[in-house]
């Protein structure tokens, strides 16, 4: 690195294959317009989801043609709602072991995994790093690093109820993807953004997703 340049320290930001890849893009979203830098894993099963929620096939090849085209879809699946910039986005292939956030000594700021399926919960409540997304998350506990697991299945199981508490324990943030109503939402959107703006905070990072509680009764019905 050169004198006076500064080091790039990105969130790394795992995409499982459990249902709710809207919630992946609004976090997406919320983290490059809050200027953060992004490590993409996109596990081989969440591309089977992300084809079925979306119509979207993520290809290594064209990978950053194919954000673009997700992180524009609002979660309605209309098409364009959002302009987003995806230049400081890296892209990692979820079988590349060797890749940056593989290693403990590759500067991240921490990690995200958005949604987490429950096979993916077990890969790393029991440290299994079968792919590059169980691999950085087990280095991101290692290296005390912030780790939130937004979980979305239901109902749960007793076993990955213990893998959650052995989560919890290892320092991670369990989050489950479980959207609230006294925001006012009014559009599915609201309804993502809420998790989306939950999984934010977790991370220290600044957004505007939702509306905040204020303590005062009716606030999200008056459409404050």
């Amino acid at each position: 690195m050169e004198p006076g340049e500064t080091q790039r320290r990105p969130w790394v930001v795992g995409v499982s294959g459990a249902s709710g890849t809207p919630y992946a893009a609004a976090v997406l979203r919320g983290l490059l317009a809050a200027g953060e830098s992004v490590d993409l894993v996109v596990s081989r099963a969440s591309r089977l989801t992300l084809l079925d929620e979306t119509g979207i096939a993520f290809r290594d090849a064209h990978w950053r043609e194919d954000l673009a085209g997700w992180l524009a879809r609002g979660a309605d699946g209309k098409p364009g709602a959002y302009r987003v910039d995806v230049s400081d986005v890296r892209h990692w292939p979820a079988g590349d072991l060797a890749a940056g956030p593989s290693s403990g000594s590759y500067p991240v700021k921490g990690m995200l995994i958005v949604p987490a399926s429950t096979a993916c919960v077990a890969g790393v409540a029991l440290g299994l790093s079968k792919d590059l997304l169980q691999r950085a998350a087990s280095v991101t506990l290692k290296e005390r690093r912030p780790l939130v697991v937004a979980v979305r299945e239901t109902p749960l199981n007793g076993q990955t109820l213990r893998q959650l508490v052995a989560l919890d324990e290892a320092g991670a943030v369990v989050l489950p993807a479980s959207p609230a109503f006294y925001a006012g939402a009014t559009h599915i959107q609201d309804l993502v953004d809420f998790v989306a703006g939950r999984v934010l905070d977790a991370a220290g990072v600044p957004h505007r997703l939702y509306r905040r509680w204020k303590g005062e009764l009716g606030g999200g019905s008056r459409g404050e």
